[in-house]
């Protein structure tokens, strides 16, 4: 039995909106940290040409946990994240702002292998949809002629950087996309009850990259530890795991070569009663069932939803259906049934098209994001 102990190891997840990694000078952006433990305490900072580790009310507006920038300018192209008071930082992202007529549309945060992915190349001031040629580490990709182009099934060989030109108005920045791993968990739940088994793989098309499977809690926070160290080996590329213990983990996927994949956060309690939710990011307009299950009895039982801590509903099935997610949705969610308990609380993330965080350096192009992510915190602390 592997124990998993409570740890304090927190995270956020900074967003964009509109989520792109380009925009017009004169542009209104939204900048928020989407987080599971409120308290954190988290400030958004920015390393742009003009400023280090700038705070929000410096740049932009504050509203809560979100940043306004109601006319970005070039001077406001840069390295942003989230960071808290007690150390961690979140993802980061990289934005570009251009006085030209010309961006790309493509996703800020990068692309899980398998996805499908939109670039759309755009104007300031006419329709988005003129004939655009893309381009791909300067070379040229295809022609098409409403100004979309869609990438199917990413692999790794589709990462690189990126750029659009429209005739007669002029050629986009270049922007980097990152294709990454996928970590998925069986059963898919981010709650579990203790002493049961949980199946984490990495999948990927390259088994050449080598990739390992790591985690961080209170006996090996941050430990680069080896699966077999609190697992046992199931296929190439995973591990079953017999969990122990009330509390959580955040469970990885890390290549020798530098990049990781999404985070999962992993619920474990000894108590009766569980929510089953998404261990991944939502995309906006899916529908999403939550289901409330007690550990011994049928899973039918009348059970009640909330968000926020708010009560949402009281379903008589134990399970509710959220139709067409948005960012309202998003959200910490729990559930309880009347005679057994309430579940531990679990967070829900809606995202865009695509999902997992994207950075790097304005003067640097070509590196992996999670070492930037290194970089920054030994240039910090």
């Amino acid at each position: 039995m592997f124990l998993l102990k409570k740890i304090n190891y927190l995270t956020a997840r900074l967003t964009v909106s509109p989520s792109s990694s380009q925009f017009f000078e004169g542009d209104f952006v939204t900048l928020r940290c989407g987080e599971d433990d409120s308290p954190a305490g988290w400030t958004l900072r920015r390393n742009t040409s003009i400023d280090t580790r700038a705070e929000c009310e410096e740049w932009g507006e504050a509203a809560g946990s979100s940043c306004n920038i109601s006319y970005i300018d070039p001077l406001d192209s840069g390295v942003y994240w989230c960071e808290s008071r007690e150390g961690p930082i979140s993802n980061m992202v990289n934005l570009t702002v251009t006085g030209g007529s010309v961006i790309l549309q493509s996703p800020v945060l990068p692309v899980m292998e398998g996805d499908d992915v939109t670039l759309l190349c755009k104007t300031k001031t006419t329709p988005s949809n003129l004939p655009a040629a893309f381009y791909k580490d300067g070379s040229l990709i295809r022609k098409q002629p409403t100004g979309h182009m869609t990438i199917q099934h990413v692999s790794r060989s589709d990462e690189g950087l990126y750029k659009c030109d429209i005739s007669g108005h002029g050629e986009s920045p270049s922007s980097w996309i990152t294709v990454t791993v996928r970590l998925t968990v069986s059963p898919s739940s981010s709650q579990f009850f203790k002493g049961g088994f949980v199946s984490l793989s990495c999948e990927e098309d390259d088994s050449s990259a080598g990739w390992t499977l790591r985690r961080n809690t209170s006996r090996d926070t941050r430990a680069e530890s080896e699966c077999e160290e609190w697992g046992t080996p199931a296929g190439n590329r995973g591990l079953s795991v017999e969990m122990g213990g009330e509390n959580h983990g955040v469970y990885w996927c890390e290549s020798r070569e530098g990049p990781i994949s999404n985070m999962v956060n992993l619920t474990v309690t000894g108590g009766s009663v569980i929510l089953q939710s998404p261990v991944l990011p939502v995309m906006e307009g899916d529908d999403v069932t939550l289901l409330c299950k007690t550990k011994t009895t049928p899973s039918n039982l009348p059970a009640a939803f909330y968000k926020d801590g708010s009560l949402i509903r009281k379903q008589p099935t134990g399970h509710m259906t959220i139709q067409h997610v948005s960012r309202s949705d998003e959200g910490l969610y729990k559930c309880d049934i009347s005679g057994h308990g309430e579940s531990p609380s679990s967070w829900i993330t809606v995202t865009g098209e695509v999902s997992v965080s994207f950075a790097d350096f304005t003067s640097l192009q070509k590196v992996q994001p999670y070492l930037m992510s290194t970089l920054l915190l030994l240039i910090l602390y």
